[in-house]
């Protein structure tokens, strides 16, 4: 197995260019984007310091060993995320991809991000985990609600992730509009160095609850806070998008004293139903559930078969994955 990573972070205008070319690739090709079938996959994660990347890099040994495939190779790569992952599947550059479930929902009708660029050869291999939105400071900032966040700088995901979208939310929700605050377009781990350096003030980023991120950095800086979400502002939040309200419960990490409400989304694995064949989306989708005991990440606990279609919306089954799933018995 080969594990490949960015050499650089696109701005926001590269990941706009990026999601308009979706509409091009669409309407050349007639439908999703790519060559062939491939047993040569790519696989997109997300950026270092979320979970994503450690989780692809696992989840690409596990499938080139367990998988009896002439030919087969999973690399996975590090990208921006889950607008990344499934806009470069759109024009055959990835494979697989690790998205959040909404930014899937968004992708196959046209919507947020992908306003016109509709994505047509994605589909749904299972859901994996749900994400928790953490807003995550030092208790030396002195900050405790999300108002506080006002004039302050916050680190709110890189471009071509669901964080950012996620992020940009909770705060408008709250009151904090553009200019209410200096956003840094970050990377986990470049926002958790500008935490630590005093560079950032706060950093949103939507991840698996436990988080090991969250661990180290306070195993370094001794004093890290989640700001919890509340009031009516949770309540506009979650009516008005595909968050759910979700509870991070106490003790999840050693800082974490008392529970801290706050939203979820569910991150999934998606497969290109134009170069992953039938029969390679039924053999990824098997090694997906029956192998998750073999991941080292504590978010394989909550990666089961039963609740592989939790999420799905208007996102198609890959062919592959329905075969599975109809096989278990989950499908009607």
């Amino acid at each position: 197995m080969r594990t490949a990573t960015r050499s650089g972070r696109g701005g926001g205008l590269a990941v706009t260019a990026m999601v308009a070319a979706v509409a091009m690739t669409a309407a050349c090709s007639g439908g999703g984007g790519g060559g062939g079938v491939t047993t040569d996959l790519q696989l997109g994660t997300g950026s270092t310091g979320g979970v994503y990347y450690p989780l692809g890099q696992e989840y690409a040994s596990i499938f080139v060993d367990t998988i009896e495939v002439e030919g087969l190779n999973v690399t996975a790569v590090e990208t921006g995320a889950s607008v990344e992952n499934l806009a470069k599947i759109a024009r055959g550059e990835l494979q697989l991809g690790i998205a959040q479930h909404n930014t899937a929902q968004n992708a196959v009708t046209g919507s947020g991000e992908f306003e016109g660029a509709k994505v047509e050869n994605v589909g749904l291999l299972g859901k994996l985990y749900p994400e928790a939105a953490q807003i995550i400071t030092l208790e030396s900032t002195g900050i405790d609600s999300v108002d506080d966040l006002r004039g302050k700088t916050v680190a709110i995901g890189p471009p071509g992730g669901g964080t950012r979208e996620a992020a940009e939310q909770i705060l408008a929700a709250y009151g904090l509009e553009d200019g209410s605050y200096t956003a840094l377009e970050e990377g986990f781990a470049d926002a958790k160095t500008k935490l630590q350096d005093g560079n950032a003030d706060a950093s949103i980023e939507v991840l698996g609850v436990p988080a090991a991120s969250l661990q180290e950095l306070h195993a370094t800086t001794g004093g890290v806070t989640l700001v919890p979400l509340g009031g009516p502002e949770l309540d506009t939040i979650a009516e008005n998008s595909d968050f759910e309200k979700y509870e991070i419960p106490a003790g999840t990490y050693d800082f974490l004293d008392e529970p801290v409400p706050t939203v979820s989304v569910f991150a999934s694995l998606y497969a290109s139903t134009t170069q992953v064949s039938e029969e390679l989306g039924y053999e990824l989708t098997k090694a997906l559930y029956e192998h998750a005991d073999d991941l080292t990440l504590a978010q394989k606990e909550l990666i089961t078969v039963e609740e592989a279609t939790v999420g799905q919306g208007d996102v198609p089954l890959h062919p592959g994955a329905r075969k599975y799933l109809a096989e278990q018995g989950l499908l009607d």
